[in-house]
C-alpha cells in the first residue's frame, strides 16, 4: 500500500485512515485484516469482536 491509502485529506485538515501501533508509536500503522488488527513491526496483535 502506498502512503496516500493511509490518509484522508478533506479541505485543510488530515486524518488517518487506520489505527496506530500502541506498542511502537505513530509513525507505525496496524495492518488490517478480517478478524484482527496487526503491527508489522513489533507483532502487537488486536482482535476484533
Amino acid at each position: 500500500m502506498a502512503a496516500k491509502d493511509f490518509y484522508k485529506v478533506s479541505g485543510d485538515s488530515v486524518e488517518r485512515t487506520h489505527q496506530s501501533c500502541p506498542r511502537c508509536g505513530e509513525g507505525v500503522f496496524l495492518a488490517e485484516h478480517k478478524d484482527r488488527r496487526a503491527c508489522g513491526k513489533c507483532g502487537y496483535t488486536e482482535f476484533k469482536k
